[in-house]
């Protein structure tokens, strides 16, 4: 799996993503000002899943049908340190069962829910409680 940071993502975190061995691009660093739409097309074409803050990656993907396979995961958090990020996607990899390609995955301090990024997919909306 490989990742785009959103423009809204920390450098904090993003550094220490890299620094563990993640290939994670970023858009503060590459393109900054960029559009939403034009972070997709980025993601798709390199086959990228998005990190973000910004819900709006929803709407663009389910309303408006804007294409994209490989995943998002979305914070639905505010960080309390700007490394904060980092540990909580760290985390991510230690839920059983938890896969994130294909997915819309909403993080919350308490849950984590998911839906399907394929149009033809069986697979329902799932979510995972933290403890």
């Amino acid at each position: 799996m490989i990742f785009l940071a959103n423009e809204n993502i920390p450098l904090n975190s993003i550094k220490i993503i890299r620094e563990s061995g993640y290939d994670i691009s970023a858009i503060i660093e590459d393109n900054p000002g960029i559009t939403d739409e034009q972070v997709l097309k980025i993601a798709l074409l390199e086959n990228r899943i998005i990190l973000t803050f910004d819900r709006d990656y929803g709407e663009l993907i389910f309303k408006r049908k804007l294409p994209l396979d490989s995943g998002v995961i979305y914070f639905r958090i505010i960080p309390f340190t700007p490394e904060e990020t980092a540990f909580i996607f760290f985390n991510l990899f230690k839920i059983q069962n938890l896969s994130l390609e294909g997915k819309f995955t909403i993080v919350e301090r308490d849950k984590i829910r998911q839906r399907s990024l394929l149009k033809d997919s069986s697979t329902k909306n799932n979510s995972t409680r933290i403890s």
